[in-house]
């Protein structure tokens, strides 16, 4: 007999060592196709959906939702190779059988892939499924002897609520933790004494984040220098924009001009766009600008890329900058756009903030911090004027970036923020 086949946890990123079981899609003795998604997982740089290399039945699941599992380990076994769910009566949702032909992608047509290299899924017209039915991913998932079943979203609201899962009555199918199970126990617990302390664990995006962040203020000695700028003709150039029919569409705000204030400095003085690396004695510099743009994401900061961002046009920059946001706020990014970055930009200013000093990125010799922009009384052709302004603040590895280059750099970007009808010129 053919042994069944079983799927592993894949390196979903560079280098990756593992990932935590975020939701299960499927449950034992469901029927799966090749690229069904099967499990949702979280790794130290992104949320990411893992689909089937194989079409069979779900035969078990290895690890329970919040388990943190090494990449390698198995997680999903198959039933015995060759075997097939038992078709049921195929319906129609008014009780018509579906005849041959009517667009069911035919079994010797499937072909296991590996994951993250699917082919192109043409649309595939499926049977409609019988009154009752329940899709796969909601009942609750194998769990760790003891350990409450619950939903991440239920167990972070816990949390919150500062609510211990194993002290509440599960009212759910299936003996499921629901959010009206948790509100009851917080709300038994209010006038018995507050929690003096909600502890959180830390992992994925935010236990990287952390690790990186302490590696790079350990290890490359920062300087961070500041700048208040005048930006009220890059605003009354962004309403220009607004109007022109190439950027019907776009998404198009302050943070557009300053990528490329930012990649023209870059260009300006590339010894920026750079990294060191200690155990080659070497300063690394970049040729394309991988330029990483700060997200406060639910599941914590990311740094999504734009890949070679200096061979984009404006509006092409804003309809990347527009998708990347978008995507690491569901939580979508993929892996490959957590990687390679060269330069940073951090906006603190949509929190209301006018300034700060960032820290850098690992491999990365610079990062930009822009503050709000606020209207304020200011210097203005020898007159003192309502303007708005904004605050720059550049942190850099001064190892390789002195303060000449530093300052270079952040004048330029400062100079085509107030005036940018200079970027014509340069």
């Amino acid at each position: 007999m053919a042994e069944a086949p079983q799927f592993t946890l894949p390196d979903v990123g560079e280098g990756l060592t593992e990932a935590e079981i975020v939701a299960w899609r499927v449950r034992p003795g469901d029927p799966v196709e090749v690229n069904d998604i099967l499990v949702e997982v979280e790794t130290a740089k992104s949320l990411v959906e893992l689909p089937s290399p194989y079409a069979g039945v779900i035969s078990q699941l290895h690890a329970a939702e919040g388990d943190t599992v090494e990449v390698g380990s198995v997680i999903v076994s198959f039933g015995a190779a060759g075997a097939r769910p038992a078709e049921p009566e195929p319906e129609t949702g008014d009780g018509t059988e579906t005849e041959p032909g009517d667009g069911i992608e035919p079994a010797e047509e499937r072909r296991p892939v590996l994951v993250g290299y699917g082919p192109s899924r043409r649309k595939v017209a499926r049977r409609a499924r019988k009154p009752g039915y329940r899709p796969a991913g909601i009942p609750p998932q194998q769990t760790a002897p003891g350990k409450p079943h619950a939903t991440p979203p239920v167990r972070l609201f816990a949390r919150e609520q500062g609510v211990d899962l194993t002290a509440v009555r599960p009212t759910g199918p299936w003996g499921q933790i629901t959010r009206s199970d948790v509100r009851a126990a917080a709300e038994r617990t209010t006038g018995s004494g507050e929690p003096a302390e909600t502890r959180i664990p830390v992992r994925g995006v935010r236990k990287a984040t952390a690790e990186a962040m302490v590696s790079s203020a350990f290890t490359a000695p920062h300087v961070t220098e500041w700048v208040t700028a005048d930006v009220t003709e890059s605003l009354a150039l962004l309403d220009q924009l607004r109007a022109d029919p190439a950027f019907r569409g776009a998404r198009l705000t302050p943070l557009v001009l300053i990528v490329r204030a930012v990649l023209s400095a870059l260009r300006a003085h590339p010894g920026i766009n750079a990294k060191w690396d200690g155990g080659a004695g070497e300063i690394v510099q970049y040729r394309d600008v991988n330029l990483g743009i700060a997200v406060a994401a639910p599941r914590g900061l990311l740094v999504p890329t734009i890949k070679s961002a200096q061979q984009l046009g404006t509006r092409e920059l804003c309809d990347a900058l527009d998708e990347l946001i978008v995507q690491a706020r569901d939580g979508k990014t993929p892996p490959e756009a957590m990687t390679g970055g060269t330069f940073t930009i951090t906006n603190i200013g949509v929190f209301g903030v006018d300034g700060g000093t960032p820290i850098l990125n690992p491999g990365e010799a610079g990062i930009l911090c822009v503050g709000q922009i606020v209207r304020r009384p200011w210097e203005h052709q020898g007159a003192i004027a309502l303007r708005s302004v904004c605050t720059l603040s550049l942190s850099f590895d001064h190892r390789l970036v002195d303060g000449q280059l530093g300052s270079a750099v952040l004048a330029h970007i400062a100079r085509l923020l107030t005036q940018p009808s200079l970027a014509l010129v340069r």
